[in-house]
């Protein structure tokens, strides 16, 4: 078990291949990383609810941010809004959230902390996200974030911030380290997570543009005299390529953060430096397959094949038995 036989299983169900990398992690930290993961699950699961209300979703990810943040707080009841889910895990995971919650008074009370402070940071962020788009299916336009700031500030609330979380879990129970040394791991760890956000955000135009939401800074596509409903359209690529490129730059320099990350762990520990590799040459790999491919072409989404995914897996178990080989493989993908 990983969280508890019933937690297991909603998180299996809802998230496969995380629950794969969930196994690789050292049991010391498995159940706080898989509990963060579900309950932010839900509260992904609400904010992207088919209302057509804004502020039923926002009243929803309100009671479920005090649901999670005090241990007395009267049971939260989301089955309106599991009724409307087309996933049969996530109208499963809603209907059950009292089994998250349940085992969230079973880890420590420090781990409890950083827990929650996380997810009301991510809450936070999707409550964002809401009052600048709305209702996903329901807009009327495309709207975009204002400015690269914006960007960053999304990045961090909705990704960043596990990253944080996972140091967290990581200094307190596997690695020990000097103040400077845990400090440089939580500015990498932040940005390790921004990393992997802004390739889900890079590759994955098109559908955010299909529910009216552009996260391509509005001020970088005015400077190339385009607005968010250009890249609606595959012609445009070759005039949004050179934004494209940029931003996946600024993508690699965060995966090159990740990637000393991953090194500042020490060697014998094995099973985290796997389950932090792993997504770092996903990442790399997705990052270069953006960089040759027109992103605006909806048709083509791109995604690591699951064949080659399992193939990383198995080299990234190969190179932690054998000295450099975590390195060496890290700076290959690059």
């Amino acid at each position: 078990m990983l969280i508890g036989l019933e937690a297991d299983r909603l998180l299996e169900n809802t998230s496969r291949s995380f629950f794969l990398t969930l196994k690789v992690l050292p049991r010391s930290i498995r159940k706080q990383v898989g509990l963060l993961y579900l309950l932010a699950r839900v509260a992904d699961t609400i904010a992207d609810s088919k209302t057509g209300q804004v502020e039923v979703l926002l009243e929803a990810l309100d009671a479920w941010g005090k649901s999670t943040s005090q241990d007395d707080v009267a049971m939260i009841d989301l089955s309106k809004l599991a009724d409307m889910q087309s996933d049969p895990a996530e109208k499963t995971l809603l209907r059950n959230v009292e089994i998250p919650l349940a085992a969230l008074t079973t880890i420590s009370d420090n781990d409890r902390i950083h827990v929650r402070r996380c997810l009301e940071i991510i809450i936070g962020g999707q409550t964002l996200d809401l009052k600048r788009f709305g209702p996903s299916h329901d807009s009327q336009g495309i709207s975009s974030l204002n400015n690269d700031e914006e960007l960053d500030d999304y990045a961090y609330r909705v990704a960043g911030c596990v990253g944080e979380f996972w140091t967290s879990m990581t200094l307190a129970h596997l690695v020990s380290a000097d103040g400077p040394t845990s400090e440089q791991m939580f500015e990498l760890g932040i940005r390790f997570g921004k990393a992997l956000q802004m390739i889900n955000i890079l590759r994955d135009i098109p559908e955010d543009l299909r529910f009216g939401r552009c996260y391509i800074p509005k001020t970088r596509l005015q400077a190339a005299s385009m607005e968010p409903d250009n890249l609606t359209d595959t012609v445009h690529y070759e005039k949004f390529m050179p934004i494209h490129h940029d931003l996946l730059d600024i993508t690699q320099g965060h995966l090159d953060a990740a990637t000393r990350y991953i090194l500042m762990l020490p060697s014998n520990q094995r099973r985290l430096r796997i389950a932090c590799m792993l997504p770092v040459i996903i990442g790399q790999r997705t990052v270069d397959m953006l960089r040759t491919n027109n992103v605006l072409d909806s048709k083509a989404r791109i995604k690591v094949p699951r064949k080659e995914v399992k193939r990383i897996m198995r080299r990234c178990i190969i190179a932690t038995l054998l000295p450099g080989g975590a390195q060496r493989l890290l700076m290959r993908g690059r």
